[in-house]
C-alpha cells in the first residue's frame, strides 16, 4: 500500500468491480443458497412494501379527507414512505445485479444505487427514532418540568424534526458517497507507476471509512434505544402500581400496558439488530457474496416487513381497517359467482 499509485479508469473500475462482484471464488454459497436467498429476500421486499403501503394509505386518506393527520400518523406516513422507496430500491438492485451485471457496474448506475441505498436507510432510521420519541414524550409518566414542557410542544416540532432528518440523511449520504469514490476503489488491483506489482490505491484505513459510513446510525440508534428504554421503564412503573391495587379481576388498563411493553420491547429488539446489520454490511467487514454478508441483508430486509406489521397489529386504527380490507377482499369472489 506503499508508493504512488493512481486510480484506474472508468473502464477498468467497471471490469474491475463486475469481477468482484460476480467471482465464484468468493462465494461461501451454493447454486441453491443462493437462489433462495433471492426468493426470500424478494418475498421480505414484496411483504414490506405491500404492508407501509397499506399504512400510507390509510393516512393518506385520512389527510386527504380530514385535511389534516394526527402527528403519529404523519410520522408514520414518512417513515413508511421511506421503506417503501427502500425495499423497491433493493428489490430493483438484486434484480439488475443478477440479470444486467454489466448495466450495474457502470459508474453513475453503481454510485446512484449506493447513495439512494443510504439516503433511504438513515431516513428510515431517523424516522423509526422519532416514533419512538414521540411515544416516549406522550405516553411515559414523568412529572419533570422539561419533560411535560417537551410533551406540550412535541406535536408542533415533529414536523420539522421530520424535514431535518431528511437533510441530515441526504447531506450525509451525498459526503458518504463523495468519500466513497474517492477511495473505494482502493480494493481495485492496480499497477503503480514505478512497479509491476498489484498495490492498492488508499489513503485512509477501513476503520476511517466505517466510521465517515456509520455515523448517521450512531445518533438515531442512540435516541431509539434511550426512548424506547425510558417508555418501558415507565410503563413497567405504572403496571406495578396498578397491580398492587387490582381486586383481583382482570383490568383492561393493565392488559393494555403489558402489551405497550411488549410492543416497545419488539420495536427495540428489530430496531437494534437492523442497524448492527447496516453497520455491518456498510462497513464492508466481510466479502461481498459471504454467508454474513448475505445474512446482513435478509435482516435489513426483513426489518421494514416486521416492523410495519407490527404496527399494524398494535394500531387500532390500523388493524381495523386491516380486517376491514381483509373482509372486502373475501367478499369479492362471493360478488362475482353471483
Amino acid at each position: 500500500m506503499l508508493g504512488r499509485c493512481f486510480p484506474p479508469n472508468t473502464k477498468e473500475k467497471q471490469q474491475l468491480r463486475m469481477i468482484k462482484l460476480c467471482d465464484p471464488a468468493e462465494s461461501e454459497l451454493s447454486p441453491f443458497l443462493i437462489t433462495l436467498t433471492l426468493a426470500v429476500l424478494l418475498a421480505e421486499y414484496l411483504t414490506g412494501i405491500i404492508a407501509n403501503g397499506f399504512i400510507t394509505a390509510i393516512h393518506a386518506a385520512e389527510w386527504v379527507q380530514n385535511k389534516s393527520v394526527s402527528t403519529s400518523g404523519r410520522i408514520l406516513v414518512f417513515l413508511s414512505v421511506s421503506r417503501i422507496g427502500l425495499q423497491s430500491l433493493m428489490m430493483l438492485e438484486i434484480t439488475i445485479s443478477s440479470t444486467s451485471l454489466s448495466f450495474y457496474s457502470e459508474d453513475a448506475v453503481y454510485y446512484a444505487f449506493k447513495i439512494s441505498f443510504i439516503f433511504l436507510n438513515f431516513c428510515s432510521l431517523w424516522f423509526a427514532a422519532w416514533l419512538s420519541f414521540f411515544y416516549f414524550v406522550k405516553i411515559a409518566n414523568f412529572s419533570y418540568p422539561l419533560f411535560l414542557k417537551l410533551r406540550w410542544r412535541i406535536s408542533g416540532l415533529i414536523p420539522w424534526l421530520l424535514w431535518l432528518s431528511v437533510f441530515i440523511s441526504f447531506s450525509h449520504s451525498m459526503f458518504c458517497i463523495n468519500i466513497c469514490t474517492g477511495y473505494c476503489d482502493n480494493s481495485f488491483p492496480i499497477h503503480s507507476s514505478n512497479s509491476t506489482e498489484k498495490t492498492y490505491f488508499s489513503e485512509i484505513s477501513v476503520v476511517s471509512l466505517a466510521f465517515f459510513f456509520n455515523l448517521g446510525i450512531v445518533f438515531p440508534l442512540i435516541m431509539f434505544i434511550l426512548a424506547a428504554i425510558l417508555l418501558i421503564l415507565s410503563l413497567k412503573r405504572h403496571t406495578l402500581h396498578m397491580g398492587s391495587n387490582a381486586t383481583g379481576s382482570k383490568d383492561p388498563s393493565m392488559e393494555a400496558h403489558i402489551g405497550a411493553i411488549k410492543a416497545t420491547s419488539y420495536f427495540l429488539i428489530l430496531y437494534i439488530f437492523n442497524a448492527v446489520a447496516l453497520f455491518i454490511y456498510l462497513s464492508n467487514m466481510f466479502d461481498i457474496n459471504s454467508l454474513w454478508n448475505t445474512l446482513c441483508q435478509i435482516i435489513m430486509a426483513a426489518y421494514p416487513a416486521s416492523h410495519s406489521i407490527l404496527l399494524i397489529k398494535d394500531n387500532p386504527g390500523l388493524r381495523r381497517a386491516w380486517k376491514q380490507l381483509q373482509h372486502r377482499l373475501h367478499l369479492y369472489p362471493k360478488q362475482w359467482t353471483l
